[in-house]
């Protein structure tokens, strides 16, 4: 008797159903709209938590504005690549503009922050070398490192002592590494903890490594008018040789991009396939991109207004009792504990107004769930205040305070 063959394909229903079960399944929303702070999902009018739209900046008037114009004078895609056909002049002027902003020689734009880390730290270590990463860096450097044939080694979070060890075991190998690349995020992003930059780039220079951070949460944030992280510290190019960051978040618009040398992009736009091989920003992407660096640096009230809103959040979450992890900037992790436990954390506060999704494994750890906020500049006093409330009754009726 002939059995039918078993179902190449059927392990994807089995292991989503097990997602499921475990309350770990990733339920999708619908945005209808502009993402603001009061925004309308699912077709309820809410508060919008969750967003990373920092500074309101999606919706600036002057960002819009240079989108419509360059969609009529450019159109709504370049037709290419950049190394092709896609090199349009505002691509090229979004790059200077970037590195002055930067205070960089040089900087190059990606279609995305992850293909930005995907892409570049393949080609800056390999056979031979060793990527020296803190234990909770973003998915995106993880993935990047894997790529390379490049010895791996974590060290603890945040923990300079552990990267010292790990790279003076490295120095006492034999052969030792022929490059050493330290890799961290700026501001984690699930915690909101800060790395500590100062202390990590010096320690790398010591043992003559390479430094790459990720500041895609720090941009708009820390630093000068939202610099990032390298100016929040005030450190030299000679100390961090790869600074990433992101247009999709405090920026509002989208894509990735590096600052550093020269040499560091032309070595860059040569060997990072995620750049030459991927399709170019659409014009009105680009031109948003730096519309949002002007007003970074034009209007500082957005800056000051974000961490102003976040200290009262903070202040007032604390004080009814919340536990807010370790975080010291505008990403406010309200901890839970069990995924399930999130979950119904979440949808009460959607059933008050609020919108604010749970963080739940594999993203953190199995014990480690949380209602992850991200504060926005554009958030009125009465809409934060609102939020305050919900955030108060939820966590008296499930017990967390």
């Amino acid at each position: 008797m002939v059995t039918a063959p078993r179902s190449p394909t059927g392990f994807l229903r089995q292991e989503y159903q097990e997602l499921v079960a475990g309350s770990l399944d990733w339920k999708l929303h619908v945005l209808s709209g502009a993402s603001r702070p009061s925004s309308v999902v699912d077709g309820r009018k809410v508060l919008m938590l969750c967003s990373n739209n920092y500074l309101g900046l999606s919706n600036h008037p002057r960002l819009v504005r240079a989108a419509i114009e360059a969609a009529e004078t450019h159109g709504v895609g370049s037709g290419s690549v950049r190394p092709i056909a896609g090199n349009m002049d505002l691509h090229v002027r979004l790059e200077e503009r970037l590195a002055r902003f930067k205070g960089a020689e040089a900087s190059l734009v990606y279609q995305s922050g992850f293909a930005a880390n995907s892409g570049l730290l393949p080609q800056l270590v390999g056979e031979g070398d060793l990527v020296v990463s803190d234990e909770l860096n973003h998915g995106s450097i993880i993935d990047g490192v894997r790529l390379s044939r490049a010895e791996r080694a974590v060290y603890r979070h945040a923990a300079v002592d552990d990267l010292e060890r790990v790279l003076t075991e490295a120095e006492k190998k034999s052969p030792s590494p022929r490059r050493i690349l330290v890799v961290t995020d700026g501001v984690f992003s699930m915690d909101g903890d800060v790395a500590p930059l100062d202390r990590i780039a010096r320690l790398a220079h010591d043992h003559g490594a390479m430094v790459y951070v990720d500041d895609a949460h720090g941009e708009g944030v820390l630093g000068k008018g939202g610099r990032g992280i390298v100016s929040h510290f005030g450190l030299s190019r000679d100390l961090v040789h790869v600074e990433m960051g992101t247009f999709s978040k405090a920026f509002g618009v989208v894509g990735g991009h590096v600052s550093g040398s020269a040499d560091l992009v032309r070595f860059a736009l040569n060997r990072s396939r995620t750049w030459l091989l991927s399709g170019s920003h659409p014009p009105p992407v680009a031109a948003a991109c730096l519309a949002a660096l002007d007003v970074l640096e034009e209007e500082p009230q957005h800056v000051e207004r974000l961490w102003s809103l976040t200290r009262r959040f903070k202040e007032a979450l604390g004080a009814a009792g919340f536990d807010l992890g370790a975080s010291t900037t505008p990403i406010t992790p309200v901890m839970v504990g069990e995924s399930a436990v999130a979950r119904r954390m979440s949808d009460r506060l959607f059933e008050l107004g609020v919108f604010a999704l749970p963080i739940v494994f594999p993203m953190v750890a199995r014990d480690k769930a949380r209602i992850r906020t991200i504060m926005n500049a554009a958030l009125s006093d009465e809409e934060l205040d609102r939020a305050i409330v919900a955030f108060t009754k939820a966590g008296r009726e499930l017990g967390l305070v």
